[in-house]
């Protein structure tokens, strides 16, 4: 196992690229460690055609029922001011017929 600098390892990229084929080779930058691997022949990378075109799907029923951040914000403002009402009206009610 081999711990380097990014520093290190950007001067002396094919000499721990080789490396890796043999031995775990770490790469540190500040507190995070980074694992260089070495892709075996089982492994497959992806085609140039598959990277290059994202895929756009059309808006469904969810997208068109969906609300922002914001109106979320102002729905559940709404519903807890509702609630508090609701509350205070209630413990007023029982306050006033309690029997002593």
């Amino acid at each position: 196992m081999t711990v380097v600098s990014s520093k290190e390892f950007v001067t002396n990229q094919k000499k721990y690229f080789d490396l890796a084929v043999n031995e775990e080779v770490f790469i540190k930058r500040g507190k995070n460690k980074f694992h260089l691997l070495r892709i075996n022949r089982n492994h497959t990378l992806p085609d140039d055609e598959e990277v290059k075109e994202p895929v756009y799907y059309e808006p469904d029923e969810d997208f068109y029922n969906s609300i922002t951040m914001d109106e979320l914000q102002r729905r559940v403002k709404e519903d807890i001011h509702q609630w508090y009402k609701e509350r205070n009206e209630n413990y007023s009610n029982t306050k006033s017929t309690a029997v002593f």
